[in-house]
């Protein structure tokens, strides 16, 4: 319980140089969440980079988010995602040993970013492809192995080659919308994976089966750093199962090992 005082689950993943997570969502609406997160941070990583590579990789972060904003009512979608939250953490107040502080403040941070999400327009991300002619053509070529080269674009190579802040003025301009969603995004993921603590657990022979107790949102498993054996995670309504596998060449098939692996998991979701 991320609220109680004393607790140690905090917002957001939890990171150890000594642990790598893997994430499973075990609904469409989470997975293509935890896509944007992963662009999302694409994109700042590639923002940080002020070189021509850096400039044209961010551009391609910018439209791969675009793309998956406008396959869907993702306003609507988040908007009802962290409804349902606020909710759940309103029946927490009455609740002994729950930090109130804590609380008031993710209610409050809730709160801004259905705000935020609510003075979109529900097609924002559609609309700022069609009314933009230029990052229409990029969008059109990138998909194409080389496609954006000089000669295909040479528009898009005057635009890489220009003074950087008139690049990073386009850039903000460009990103201005997204942020609301990617800050409705990463606290809406915070709070699922906030919602349970890890337990150690025996994969034996390579394979941990288990039944879903309750609505389940996503999957958390932690291994070593320095496990040679990797996940393979398939869930279903009721119940989902973990095999490990272990690749010795990576150009040879992986195979599930046939020893016991000790992990980390978090069934984690509200309700």
């Amino acid at each position: 319980m991320p609220f109680r005082s004393g607790a140690q689950c905090m917002m957001g993943p939890i990171t150890s140089s000594d642990t790598i997570w893997f994430e499973q969502p075990l609904n469409e609406r989470v997975r293509t969440y935890l896509r944007l997160e992963f662009l999302f941070k694409r994109l700042r990583h590639h923002r940080a980079d002020a070189s021509y590579w850096g400039r044209r990789a961010a551009v391609g972060a910018l439209l791969d988010i675009f793309l998956l904003l406008g396959r869907s009512d993702l306003k609507g979608d988040i908007t009802k995602e962290l409804g349902e939250q606020h909710a759940h953490l309103r029946r927490l107040e009455a609740q002994p040993g729950v930090n109130d502080d804590r609380l008031s403040d993710v209610l409050q941070r809730i709160d801004q970013a259905v705000l935020a999400i609510q003075g979109l327009s529900s097609q924002f991300a559609g609309a700022a492809l069609r009314n933009n002619d230029f990052l229409v053509s990029i969008a059109n070529r990138i998909a194409i192995p080389g496609g954006t080269t000089g000669f295909d674009l040479p528009n898009f190579e005057l635009w890489l080659r220009r003074p950087l802040e008139e690049s990073e003025c386009d850039l903000n301009a460009w990103c201005s919308d997204i942020g609301a969603f990617e800050r409705a995004i990463e606290l809406d993921l915070d709070l699922i994976r906030a919602s349970a603590d890890p337990k150690s657990v025996m994969a034996r022979e390579g394979i941990h089966v288990q039944s879903l107790e309750g609505p389940r949102q996503m999957l958390r498993i932690g291994v070593p750093a320095d496990c040679r054996a990797h996940p393979e995670i398939s869930a279903g309504k009721h119940r989902f199962t973990v095999r490990f596998m272990e690749t010795r060449e990576t150009s040879s098939r992986s195979h599930q090992v046939r020893t016991d692996v000790e992990f980390q998991l978090a069934c984690c979701g509200i309700g």
